[in-house]
């Protein structure tokens, strides 16, 4: 059964794992008790900032957060008892192949914590190595399908990173401009057709409406009218995180966006250096998820 989601969706993510702990403490796993403690703590200023973004006029029912269990499983918590929209991955981190982050035990974990919606980050290339493109589409169906039964919507991020002959051929930009549009529509195309259903796709930044339209076209293919896309920041600067939420904005079938590290990886940075305060990470973090979706409040409305 193919449900969707059509409402507006405004997501902070921070569920960064591997990035996280080594870019941001220079750490490497595993990792000790109060190691794993800090990490944790320092994810829960992320959610502080994002409490003041909804306090400071982000409508609470658009707002959602994405975080890991690992190290967020009381702002899992928190956040459910609150009444946030809430994401939680689902995919081991830093794995070039899919796999599930508890294995086989990946339904106990989504049934205790009970999320909004499952979210798993996925490297799919068309034209890469076959047998790990059928070796994911087999696990993505079995969530699919057990979060449709489960009534929980899925939340698909997908990467189409370059073949290393499509970098030689084009070069990073102009694969990102002129081919990987084309070939993300080929993924979604080719998981659909194994049976991997997301209520949302997060796609990486586009800088053509058109190619947008695009892929809102193949995403809501045979049916699938109220399935929906948001964009994602890619963790790059603003200027870039800024066109590829205006081109999408007025897309109908674009609802939204989830920017993570663009929103707080500055003021993270600067509070571990012990450069500002928490209470001025806090509030840099709730400003800038605030200017994302000023630009998505701006837009024509439409049929978003």
């Amino acid at each position: 059964m193919i449900n969707g989601y059509d409402r507006p969706l405004y997501v902070l993510p921070f569920d960064h794992r591997s990035s996280y702990v080594k870019g941001l403490f220079h750490w490497q796993q595993p990792l000790n008790a109060n190691q794993i403690a800090e990490v944790a703590a320092s994810k829960y200023l992320i959610y502080e900032g994002f409490q003041k973004a909804v306090t400071d006029g982000v409508p609470r029912d658009r707002a959602a957060i994405l975080v890991d269990e690992e190290f967020g499983a009381n702002i899992l918590r928190d956040a459910s008892t609150r009444g946030y929209i809430t994401c939680m991955s689902i995919e081991k981190s830093g794995s070039k192949e899919f796999e599930f982050e508890y294995g086989e035990d990946f339904a106990r974990h989504l049934e205790e914590f009970n999320p909004t919606f499952g979210k798993v980050l996925v490297r799919y290339n068309p034209e890469g190595e076959a047998g790990l493109n059928k070796r994911q589409e087999n696990r993505l169906r079995r969530l699919s399908e057990y979060l449709a039964r489960t009534k929980r919507l899925f939340m698909f991020e997908l990467l189409v990173p370059p073949e290393k002959a499509q970098l030689d051929r084009l070069g990073k930009a102009a694969y990102d401009r002129e081919l990987r549009p084309k070939l993300m529509i080929e993924t979604i195309r080719a998981l659909q057709d194994a049976g991997v259903e997301p209520d949302v796709w997060k796609i990486e930044g586009l800088d053509q409406r058109q190619d947008c339209e695009k892929i809102v076209e193949v995403t809501r293919r045979d049916g699938r009218t109220k399935v929906a896309c948001i964009i994602l920041g890619r963790g790059s600067d603003e200027k870039n995180v800024l066109r590829w939420l205006r081109t999408a904005a007025g897309v109908p079938g674009f609802i939204g966006f989830a920017v993570g590290r663009t929103t707080w990886w500055d003021a993270m940075t600067a509070w571990r250096g012990k450069q500002i305060s928490a209470d001025a990470a806090i509030a840099q973090i709730s400003t800038r998820f605030r200017e994302w979706v000023d630009v998505f409040e701006r837009a024509p409305t439409g049929d978003r």
